[in-house]
């Protein structure tokens, strides 16, 4: 999205629609509607109606005489002035997007209110992040040329206060590079299979990484095997395609400050392998790979961002898939730290493969490990689809990311890693299997992963509730959310505050 800002009179921008920001409580709603219908004569009619009462994320479409500049003016609703928050300004934002892009408008005129709750700066990040998360979506497979466009390119913000406009520039340039790299996990975790491979998963990677400052190293399988990466290597068994093992390191931090690492779970799709899904709904499994598809997008957000913080993102990625070369059940990896497994079920492979990863992290030696993966159906069953599911074992870091998903809006639940759910997971004939069973299965998948942790700093996120939607949301449409890029990047730009 190409953003500009402007110091000069809103009535003198040129665009395809101007947008005003309208509060409904009645002192701001009568200050804005003086203003708003001495500059467009044409609104008087609506506002002096009533029919536009501002109420949140409404929107109201105006049609301009010839002597204005534009065609359109949009009046959108943000509610009582003194109750305005990020979130409800990305999501009025989002609602003047979808005004918008339903009208296959190319530029919007934004003017910067004043007298909010919300600061400036706060106004510029939030309405960047609503106008440019809600207006883009994924077209590469539309044959129709109507449906492959995303017509919102630009942004120009109006104000004649000068330190205002600065404000809202920090907020916007900002949030333009995080909703980018949103906008990228949508459409990794969006593609099919077919084009979003393992092998391809990489390339997008490295195209990624091009000119952000990231150095990239993609392992192949030959390789993985010489790492002894049994897990990944055990789910990768049913499938044609090899296995990858991407790791992507930036350096914006101390000389000697360690890392904080960043890993994805890269199933590209998951079939259940031999114990098999059910076909509906199948085709969602595409996004298995959302961890992966979230951590990517991170590390070169804040590498575009010039954070100043030392990233290492790790990715193990393979399909699960079934044939008579696939693991079955019953069958027994042991990880190069001891801990021998029993694989219970094949369809609990997001843990197999993390755990390869998150021994390879230990060799960084970091100060803090978080995984992101949508590993259990049992997460979304407890929490739905408004919050990721949190556990892990440093209280510091866990209360970084709530604080970070409180600001950004993408929650965070704790849920307990009691020693007594251990049991739920305790091997017959290994130390421990893949499945603890029906109770608590978002606990005990993390208990899993904490076998493979050692003494790091480690919080894993259990996304497959926020990641895959089945409906759209203020400002993500149906499909991958792009979740945890903007919760990952909030918390890294804060790290050493």
């Amino acid at each position: 999205m190409k953003l500009s800002f402007t110091q000069t009179a809103f009535s003198e921008a040129k665009s395809d629609a101007y947008v005003i920001f309208v509060p409904s409580d009645e002192k701001h709603f009568k200050e804005a509607q003086k203003r708003i219908t001495a500059d467009f004569p044409e609104a008087k009619p609506l506002l002096d109606s009533g029919d536009f009462k501002a109420k949140r994320d409404s929107v109201a479409i105006v049609y301009l005489s010839g002597k204005a500049k534009s065609s359109r003016l949009l009046l959108v609703g943000i509610g009582e002035a003194e109750k305005v928050t990020l979130e409800s300004m990305r999501r009025a934002a989002a609602a003047a997007a979808k005004a918008a892009t339903g009208k296959k408008l190319k530029s919007l005129a934004i003017a910067v209110p004043s007298g909010l709750s919300l600061d400036a700066e706060g106004f510029g990040e939030a309405a960047t992040e609503g106008l440019c998360l809600a207006a883009s979506k994924l077209t590469r497979y539309f044959s129709d040329k109507e449906r492959a466009s995303n017509t919102l390119e630009a942004l120009t913000f109006y104000s004649e206060n000068k330190k205002a406009l600065a404000d809202v520039k920090k907020g916007a340039e900002y949030a333009e590079i995080v909703s980018q790299g949103t906008l990228l996990a949508r459409t990794l975790a969006n593609t099919p299979d077919n084009d979003m491979y393992p092998e391809k998963l990489a390339e997008a990677a490295q195209k990624a990484c091009k000119n952000a400052g990231v150095n990239i190293t993609v392992l192949d399988k030959k390789k993985i095997e010489a790492l002894k990466m049994h897990g990944l290597l055990a789910v990768n068994q049913g499938s044609k395609r090899p296995p990858v093992f991407i790791v992507m390191e930036y350096n914006g931090g101390g000389k000697n400050d360690k890392p904080i690492m960043l890993v994805g779970k890269g199933v590209t799709f998951d079939t259940g392998g031999i114990s098999i899904k059910p076909s509906a709904g199948m085709a969602e499994m595409k996004m298995d790979m959302h961890g992966a598809a979230t951590v990517i997008s991170t590390i070169t957000t804040i590498a575009r961002l010039g954070l100043n913080v030392n990233v290492v993102a790790l990715v193990p990625a393979t399909e699960n898939m079934p044939s008579g070369s696939a693991v079955v059940p019953g069958d027994v990896i042991v990880y190069t730290n001891g801990v021998s497994v029993e694989v219970d079920n094949t369809d609990a492979e997001g843990r197999l493969i993390l755990a390869d990863a998150l021994l390879y992290a230990q060799k960084y030696k970091p100060q803090a490990c978080i995984d992101l993966a949508t590993l259990t159906g049992a997460c979304v069953v407890a929490l739905g689809t408004v919050t990721t599911g949190m556990m892990g074992t440093d209280a510091p870091l866990k209360s970084r990311l709530k604080l970070a998903g409180d600001y950004t809006h993408e929650y965070v639940c704790e849920l307990p890693l009691y020693e007594e759910y251990e049991e739920l997971i305790k091997g017959d004939i290994t130390d421990i299997k893949n499945a603890g069973g029906r109770y608590a299965g978002a606990i005990t998948a993390a208990l899993f992963l904490k076998r493979f942790v050692g003494d790091m700093p480690w919080v894993h996120l259990d996304i497959a509730g926020t990641a895959m939607l089945s409906s759209d949301t203020p400002y993500t449409p149906k499909g991958a959310s792009g979740v945890g890029v903007r919760l990952l990047t909030d918390m890294l730009r804060k790290w050493k505050s």
